[in-house]
């Protein structure tokens, strides 16, 4: 299995899933997030936002410089974020602490609009993201790394909806990495002891 970001994956030990390898930052990343079910708002668009960025790099990339994402884009709060102007981009784009990409910052303005006109619709952002596997987690039972797919036939009907609700940069796969990191599917490896601890706290 290739890991959140598409790297090549680590070495694996005690049955854990290999993707993460032996760098601290992504083993606490796996032990205590990957795959855990978030269902509150804000978190759960700063999950989105930081797929859309991983786009074409890493993902220890991103998760180095998750702090600085949440500074530059104000906790990720899309009331604040969504009267983001012109100028506030261009200065992003002058922000070593994040990733420097004119579309991707641009979307994120326009995502968090696009969360606040769903807010305002009635159902919520989380009601929206939930509404994909009926509101419970799925459990898939990989045994091998590569029988994980990139994105399904779900994660491909997710995109579409959000685009249809004026969300950008936000392709079936990284919707499906979106999905595996926020615990709408659990696809740690049947071997990983995360697993089954997420199956019974789900």
């Amino acid at each position: 299995m290739a890991e959140p970001g598409g790297a090549e994956p680590g070495g694996a030990e005690d049955g854990i899933c290999p993707w993460c390898g032996t760098d601290p930052l992504y083993r606490a990343y796996h032990d205590t997030e990957w795959g855990v079910p978030v269902r509150d708002e804000r978190p759960l668009f700063e999950m989105l936002v930081l797929e859309s960025f991983q786009s074409g790099l890493s993902w220890i990339t991103i998760l180095r410089r998750r702090e600085g994402f949440r500074r530059a884009f104000a906790g990720f709060d899309p009331d604040i974020l969504a009267r983001f102007s012109p100028a506030d981009v261009d200065r992003l784009l002058a922000d070593p602490g994040i990733i420097r990409h004119r579309g991707k910052i641009e979307a994120t303005v326009a995502n968090a609009r696009a969360a606040l006109a769903l807010r305002d619709s009635g159902p919520g952002l989380a009601a929206f993201l939930w509404a994909a596997v009926d509101g419970q987690p799925l459990t898939n039972h990989f045994t091998t790394g590569t029988e994980v797919p990139g994105k399904t036939a779900l994660s491909d009907a997710l995109a579409r909806r959000l685009k249809q609700a004026g969300f950008r940069h936000l392709g079936s796969t990284t919707v499906y990495a979106f999905m595996q990191a926020a615990g709408l599917v659990n696809d740690h490896l049947t071997t990983c002891p995360r697993h089954a601890e997420i199956s019974v706290g789900a």
